[in-house]
């Protein structure tokens, strides 16, 4: 069909191909990026069915879906079997997270703990760098000395509501690195799996570099939905779902007992893996127990120590079922070869001599301090969140997108991320930013940030 019959016809999105650039599939989706990125396309539009798009560019329909699905695995577009095919709302989201921070700005987007709690760590890094073998911390480690380190990580884990044995653990650098070992080595390229609606960023950026796809599967109370969970099992082809349950993020919500145990249950029923990020679990002082305890043998349990004892020991401590133990070691093997014995060492000892007791509690104590003070400057506004919790969802007033709220406090030299940052596929996003609570370097600079925030709030009404 020649493409002038479309001169007058209603379409949201009419490119215009160099067909002599091959292969065309590869141009049709270079096109629709760029597109989306300059906003042409804005975020939930619905694009041509693909007949539709192949008879005005007179190409074939293959071609077509070929470029979609290039866009798809990147993330950009969202397809829904009887809806059609949008542009994803979260399509700009690895952009604004690649976006340098400016040094002017208060920090009160990444997720930190507060950085006045680390004299535990401090006092065994010197003792370990004056013992006469010291050099040993600067190898790539001796398989003989994991053991010990092993049942250390037994000790946190158990802390995090979880029980295990050390035939299951493994070592990662990191969340981050465990969540791209597991999903490489238990995924295929179009492989599928659920997440909550909003989600980790760093879950959705490991996703779309292994062109693994994620659907969103609907929360309620902001609770994954058991039963949205089961839809998606039987419908969307998923092979598993990951999971935040305490102190999610960004929500910073908490997921019931009860429907721990029923997403537990289902993924037994249909054989799916869980990925349960623990990386919040320690900042309660009473954790709920973990969606593994209810479902060891489909649960990948990472407890990072990021968030709870310090970002720079770069480590994480992976409870692994026996049927996927083999291939996420390998994987992390082939990434990493080994973690830093240094701070595998320095982390073992600061467990097993109850010190990251000393230091979790060091931390909670400056994040009640905090959340105390969010509370007082936002007490006119919903802050979801609780107070041993290191970030807040700040639902916004009016119509004001958390995208221009993100900009807007910026441009008044604070940082804060929006929900968009965080929404997956075509859900569409919360008017919401998530407040980070400790990291700020000082409360004077936390106060200073919140003063500026609610100034811009009360602006909106």
């Amino acid at each position: 069909m020649p493409i002038n019959s479309f001169e007058n016809y209603p379409m949201s999105w009419k490119p215009s191909i160099d067909k002599t650039k091959k292969p065309i599939y590869q141009a049709i989706a270079r096109q629709l990026e760029q597109d989306i990125l300059n906003g042409v396309l804005l975020p939930g539009t619905k694009l041509p069915p693909q007949r539709e798009l192949a008879d005005y560019l007179d190409l074939n329909l293959s071609t077509i879906s070929k470029a979609f699905k290039v866009c798809e695995l990147k993330g950009l577009l969202s397809a829904s079997v009887g809806s059609g095919t949008f542009v994803s709302y979260d399509a700009l989201s690895n952009a604004y997270l690649l976006e340098d921070t400016k040094p002017k700005l208060i920090e009160m987007g990444a997720t930190l703990p507060d950085n006045a709690s680390y004299e535990p760590l401090l006092l065994q890094l010197k003792s370990m760098v004056q013992e006469t073998d010291y050099e040993k911390w600067f190898g790539y480690g001796r398989a003989g000395e994991i053991l010990w380190q092993k049942d250390a990580a037994i000790k946190l884990i158990r802390r995090c509501g979880f029980e295990t044995t050390v035939d299951h653990i493994l070592f990662a650098n990191g969340g981050q690195n465990a969540i791209a070992a597991t999903l490489a080595s238990l995924c295929k390229p179009g492989d599928r799996i659920g997440v909550d609606d909003h989600t980790y960023p760093g879950l959705k950026t490991v996703a779309a570099m292994l062109s693994v796809q994620i659907v969103p599967i609907k929360s309620e109370n902001y609770e994954m939905s058991p039963t949205s969970f089961e839809h998606a099992c039987k419908n969307e082809n998923i092979k598993g779902v990951y999971l935040i349950p305490d102190y999610h993020n960004p929500t910073a919500s908490f997921m019931s007992v009860e429907n721990r145990k029923r997403i537990a249950a289902i993924a037994k029923k249909y054989n799916q893996f869980i990925i349960e990020d623990g990386s919040y679990h320690l900042l309660n002082q009473k954790p709920l127990p973990a969606v593994a305890s209810f479902a060891p043998e489909q649960v990948i349990y990472m407890a990072s120590l990021s968030k709870s004892l310090a970002p720079g020991l770069r480590l994480a401590y992976v409870a692994v079922p026996s049927q996927f133990k083999e291939p996420i070691s390998k994987a992390l093997y082939n990434l990493n070869i080994t973690v830093s014995p240094l701070l595998a060492e320095l982390t073992a000892r600061t467990i097993v001599s109850n010190q990251f007791e000393v230091l979790i509690e060091g931390h909670r104590e400056q994040t009640i301090r905090r959340n105390q003070i969010v509370n007082r400057y936002f007490a006119d506004y919903t802050c979801l969140g609780v107070e041993t919790g290191i970030f807040r969802w700040l639902l916004l007033p009016g119509k004001i997108t958390g995208v221009e709220f993100e900009r807007l406090a910026a441009g008044q030299g604070v940082q804060v991320y929006a929900a968009e940052r965080f929404v997956v596929g075509n859900s569409c996003p919360e008017r919401a930013v998530r407040v980070s609570v400790c990291a700020p370097n000082t409360l004077e600079e936390l106060e200073q940030g919140l003063i500026i925030l609610r100034r811009l709030l009360n602006d909106l009404i």
